[in-house]
């Protein structure tokens, strides 16, 4: 056979071989203390042997990282599992209907941190008609609250529900919540929620939690509703 036509030798060919070979360390064991590697610290010489327990002692630092990270979201959740049950705890204790609106937003303010929280209700049943959660929506505002599918976080350009807030001129990001009753895609209030902090609001944070607690607010406030 012409000597010429037999293949090289690749790096693949080796790799491959000593994968399927796993006793030729333990025939050759020398090669792992004699065969040196550059360290990725400092750049000095290794041995195999070395190099390897460096490859795992990085590997297992990045799964106590990530293992500390479960266990920190794990704990942040158990936090706010508890703030929305004392928040909805709240809401369930109070007897009057008339009370709920302002129970609603002192529970978010305490219990969840935020700087400001309004909210408005129209659509009220007659005995609730004067009180000052049922007056001040345009109807701009309950059109803008029945076209939103889910919470608005974002910048504050300006909107007319922000004038609601005790501050509205340190309203920098908000959180607007529409309330519903059930499945019906006109709303009968609005939650506002504001923070001097651009990225408390962020427009591209998950909105899971606060649809939550639209719905737990809009049920506490049905009681306000016309029978």
């Amino acid at each position: 056979m012409n000597t010429n036509s037999i293949p090289p030798i690749t790096e693949d060919d080796i790799a491959n071989y000593l994968a399927n070979t796993p006793d030729f360390f333990e025939r050759h064991a020398s090669l792992l203390a004699a065969v040196q590697l550059t360290s990725p610290h400092g750049h000095r010489a290794v041995s195999l042997q070395e190099r390897q327990a460096e490859m795992l002692r990085e590997k297992i630092k990045g799964l106590e990282l990530k293992a500390a990270e479960m266990i920190r979201n794990g704990h942040e959740n158990t936090t706010i599992a508890d703030k929305l049950q004392l928040w909805t705890r709240a809401l369930l204790l109070t007897r009057e209907p008339a009370a709920l609106p302002v129970v609603a937003v002192r529970e978010i303010a305490n219990q969840f941190m935020v700087p400001q929280v309004a909210i408005k209700v129209w659509g009220v049943a007659p005995a609730f008609e004067d009180q000052p959660f049922a007056q001040g929506a345009s109807d701009d505002v309950k059109a803008f609250a029945s076209s939103l599918t889910r919470p608005y976080c974002g910048a504050n350009p300006g909107l007319e529900a922000a004038g609601w807030l005790d501050d509205p001129s340190s309203a920098v990001s908000l959180a607007l919540i529409p309330l519903r009753a059930g499945i019906s895609p006109q709303a009968f209030g609005l939650l506002v929620l504001a923070s001097a902090d651009q990225q408390r609001f962020a427009s591209d944070m998950g909105t899971d939690f606060l649809e939550r607690i639209g719905e737990i607010t809009s049920a506490a406030l049905s009681r306000l509703r016309p029978e």
